[in-house]
């Protein structure tokens, strides 16, 4: 059985539980204690070098050490539901939607958190190296985050889901992001109906309440 390496209150590896749960795949789950700094660790280190979580070490020993491999290979190894897409077209929306939330929306949050929190001084960014705060990075994150939402409220009006016509990853990507956005005390549904209404519908899956 697989192992999957967590943190609960974490965003990032929430995405890999969510999918993992979606397809309906067993796993056991391993707690990581990022608060107090567990991941850098030799132990886990040994696991995943770039000590992150999401990690998920399969039954072979190979280790799928970011959101992108485990949900490709959770596509592969259960294609059903499927939430890469089917068709050649479906899978391109499925990528261009997921690439824009990471780099627009996920990453738009981090700046601001990262650069802010004081838990992070000095750790700006995850992994390995350590990197010191940037206080203009978390002004331009902010700014980047509510042009983000303008352009997502836009987006989902007269739509059910992000991408396809049926529920996908992207769908799990930027729930959570927008979960997310309350870290850095942003109400993504506040004037915006057509977000508040898929958020809503989200929440209605067993996965999201995990």
């Amino acid at each position: 059985m697989p192992i999957f390496y967590d943190f609960n209150r974490a965003p990032s590896p929430r995405r890999a539980r969510i999918v993992l749960a979606e397809k309906g795949i067993a796993h056991e789950a391993r707690e990581i204690d990022l608060a107090t700094g567990e991941q850098r660790g030799e132990a886990f280190a040994r696991i995943n070098p770039g000590l992150t979580v999401p990690a998920l070490v399969l039954d072979d020993g190979a280790v799928l050490g970011d959101n992108a491999a485990i949900a490709a290979w959770a596509e592969a190894f259960q294609p059903d539901p499927p939430l890469l897409g089917t068709t050649p077209l479906e899978k391109a929306k499925v990528a261009s939607w997921n690439s824009k939330i990471e780099g627009e929306c996920f990453m738009a949050i981090a700046e601001v958190l990262r650069n802010t929190s004081k838990g992070m001084i000095g750790r700006a960014l995850p992994g390995p190296n350590d990197y010191a705060q940037i206080p203009e990075l978390a002004e331009r994150g902010r700014a980047r985050l509510g042009h983000f939402l303008d352009r997502f409220e836009a987006h989902m009006q007269g739509r059910e889901w992000v991408a396809l016509d049926c529920f996908s990853l992207p769908d799990i990507s930027a729930g959570v992001a927008l979960d997310f956005a309350g870290w850095v005390k942003v109400d993504a549904n506040e004037g915006r109906p057509a977000i508040a209404d898929w958020r809503a519908r989200l929440a209605q899956r067993p996965a999201f309440k995990l």
